[in-house]
């Protein structure tokens, strides 16, 4: 029986799961959230899906619980709910504590031993199954003692260990090992004993050929057996086969026991080498699809005062090359994966949101993410016509589960939107620009004659965030309407304008403190009042014409009210933005929308309070998230505890959190591009500045960013003054 989904971190397509050409041939006529229609495994609110090759996982989600201000049923899409009783949940292997090398499809988890042992989630994988999942070294019948691992890159770690061969305290052998997600590991010895050594060096090799998904939930099952192949070992089952391959081939090669035997002579400072190559049968190696010119990203950098900016803009531009994906049916277009390891597929609304976050790196990311969604839109006549189906997930204690599919068809025309601002080819615009319309004649549709648009609809709850998407879409797909003569942009101007004026009646609670937007209004039209991330989107207006930013739903006074509460002690962790005030009911500082801090709306709320003027508060937060990401490696995960920020404290990592994630990783990119303030219109051939006149990390250039399809280069001195460095030519400056 399917259960109601929990959270928009679990419920995506899993693995390397291609997107699909239409919603319409896949039968989902209703538009409804998708949902797995195979037994799914026990889950509670809280923990992670478990990622196979086919839809990820359902969970049980707030909706299902009690103290909810409106029924769990009130959208009649929503799947049954579980049978009642006791439910023990499938505990999820932590992430937290692994080392994981990206390079998709291919992915390498491992413990801080370096050992492979076949325990938690260890091992190579390839498009969501893995390929081994046990490699032990042995060298002279021990195990080296490991000292150190590091990521190295996104996609590449190394372990180091050493051995005493002398009666002496100091080591004699040092064995360094290099793994890669493309499932090459190579484990070098170097000798410092002065005398020339023989050492036996055994691999003990194993695999499950199971699914992420099955080794997640505790169901892989036993290690299969081995048989010699070439100058290594194989394993075969009904799913598929996998290699390993040796350089230089073993001595021995036993398969009794999956054991693979070298003596290895090593001169007084001498090194040996052996590489092992784990491929499924007859595939070659992984080429990344973010190497070299095959990526849409440009390489930027930055460069300043502070030190963390520009290893913390490299990290992020490896995560996100790491996490691209080809579109199966269509190569040339590219988009990103949610994360790793649970996420290693298309989430909609993820990946238009991480690529709007990238815009300043150019437009080809953008491109490819809205052709490649554009195929999976429900075209007809059928109510959800316009639609791009996505998953429910998660909204905290006191909302039930919303549909990614309305906030990816509500990002469609306004990345399309601002895309075009960055220098999106006119032609690419306007291939696009039917799936656009598309999108917003089902906004125009799914308010019907009423003012709000519900979600999940019908009969869903009105959210406020909900609101702040389709009143951006609505303005930036007017306006990209009215670019090219099509119709349709005075009626969404209206109805925006309408929306504006009915927003703050409705959606604003007055308090003793001075008020605050609701996060939602019943279907009877009560109000849910708690304070969460979500309304950090009221700031997210938009980019339109000549840097202007659209307008905002609140007025000039709430505005200053909701900048006063997000930088306050109950939002502003230290580290980032709380998705649910610590003052609220249901807090939880580990919650995924109850109190957890989530990187993406941390970064579009610095954006938005710094392009809304508030500065003060834009910059704590973005110096709460950099200190965090320096306690991550500058890796960022998708979220960590919102636990408050102290004197010699570090964040606390979520279990279960993707590292990297997309848009964890493309929030880094959009808090260092918000320092600069750039504001394009390619079309009209000028690019605005707007820095952060604070300066909060004192001077910042970056180079290597793109406008209008060419290099752009910018510099903020400490005083706040910007200055172009780079730029194409006849780009004008805009004031």
């Amino acid at each position: 029986m399917p259960l109601p989904s929990m959270s928009d971190a679990d419920d995506v397509p899993s693995v390397l799961m291609p997107v699909q050409p239409s919603a319409r041939a896949r039968g989902e006529r209703t538009g409804a959230p998708r949902t797995d229609r195979r037994s799914p495994l026990p889950r509670v609110p809280g923990s992670r899906p478990a990622v196979g090759a086919g839809p990820a996982l359902a969970v049980p989600g707030a909706g299902a619980s009690t103290g909810l201000p409106y029924p769990a049923t009130a959208s009649p899409s929503s799947p049954q709910a579980p049978p009642s009783g006791p439910r023990r949940p499938a505990e999820l292997p932590p992430a937290h504590t692994t080392l994981i090398c990206v390079a998709l499809p291919g992915l390498a988890i491992s413990s801080e031993q370096g050992q492979l042992n076949g325990r938690g989630l260890e091992g190579f994988y390839r498009a969501g199954r893995r390929m081994l999942s046990r490699c032990q070294v042995r060298v002279a019948g021990r195990e080296p003692l490991a000292v150190q691992a590091r990521m190295l890159s996104a996609d590449r770690a190394r372990f180091m260990a050493t051995l005493r061969m002398s009666a002496g305290p100091d080591p004699d052998v040092m064995v360094e090992r290099t793994r890669h997600a493309d499932g090459t590991e190579r484990i070098t010895l170097h000798s410092t004993a002065r005398r020339p050594l023989r050492l036996p060096v055994e691999v003990s090799l194993g695999t499950d050929l199971a699914e992420l998904g099955a080794v997640a939930s505790g169901r892989a099952g036993p290690e299969l057996p081995a048989s010699v192949y070439d100058s290594g070992l194989r394993w075969s089952s009904a799913h598929g086969h996998s290699t390993v391959t040796a350089h230089p081939p073993p001595a021995d090669a036993l398969a009794s026991a999956g054991l693979l035997r070298w003596e290895l002579e090593l001169p007084p400072g001498g090194t040996r080498c052996v590489e092992l190559r784990v491929r499924p049968d007859g595939a070659g190696p992984i080429r990344p699809v973010g190497r070299g010119a095959t990526s849409p990203l440009s390489q930027a950098g930055a460069a300043g005062d502070d030190p963390t900016a520009q290893p913390l803009l490299r990290t992020c531009l490896e995560d996100l090359e790491a996490l691209l994906l080809r579109d199966p049916k269509n190569p040339s277009d590219i988009h990103l994966a949610a994360g790793a390891p649970w996420r290693c597929g298309m989430a909609p609304a993820d990946a238009l949101v991480a690529a709007r976050m990238t815009l300043p790196l150019g437009t080809r990311l953008a491109a490819g993410t809205l052709r490649t969604l554009a195929r999976t839109q429900i075209v007809g006549r059928e109510a959800q016509s316009g639609m791009i189906p996505g998953p429910r997930r998660d909204a905290g204690p006191h909302l039930p589960p919303g549909c990614t599919g309305t906030e990816a068809t509500l990002l469609f025309p306004v990345l399309l939107a601002e895309a075009r601002r960055w220098g999106l080819p006119e032609q690419e615009t306007e291939e696009l620009l039917p799936a656009a319309e598309r999108c917003l004649r089902w906004l125009r549709g799914a308010v019907g004659s009423g003012v709000y648009l519900p979600d999940p609809r019908p009969g869903g709850p009105l959210r406020c965030e909900t609101q702040a998407h389709a009143h951006r879409a609505a303005l930036l797909g007017a306006d990209l309407l009215e670019a090219h003569g099509r119709p349709g942009g005075a009626e969404l101007r209206d109805w925006a304008a309408d929306l504006r004026a009915r927003f703050t009646a409705d959606f604003w609670v007055e308090d003793r403190g001075g008020g605050r937007p609701a996060a939602a209004r019943t279907p009877d039209g009560r109000v849910v009042p708690h304070l969460g991330a979500g309304a950090a989107h009221l700031f997210d207006t938009g980019l339109l014409g000549a840097g202007e930013q659209a307008p905002g739903l609140l007025d000039k006074v709430r505005t200053e009210q909701l900048a006063r509460l997000l930088g306050g002690p109950a939002m502003d962790s230290g580290w980032g933005l709380r998705s649910l005030g610590a003052k609220e009911a249901g807090y939880n500082p580990f919650g995924h929308r109850s109190g957890a801090v989530r990187v993406q709306e941390t970064a579009v709320a610095v954006a938005g309070l710094a392009a809304a003027g508030y500065e003060k508060e834009a910059s704590a937060l973005l110096r709460g998230v950099l200190a965090a990401a320096d306690s991550f490696g500058r890796r960022l995960p998708e979220m960590y505890a919102g636990e408050q920020r102290t004197a010699g404290s570090a964040p606390l990592p979520h279990p279960a959190a993707c590292r990297p994630a997309a848009t964890a990783a493309a929030a880094g990119v959009l808090l260092l591009t918000t320092l600069v303030g750039i504001r394009p219109d390619a079309p009209a051939g000028t690019v605005t500045l707007r820095p952060v006149r604070s300066a909060p990390l004192g001077e910042i250039g970056m180079t290597g960013l793109r406008v209008a399809g060419s290099p752009f280069a910018v510099r903020v001195s400490r005083l706040g003054l910007a200055m172009v460095e780079e730029a194409a030519d006849g780009l004008q400056l805009g004031v």
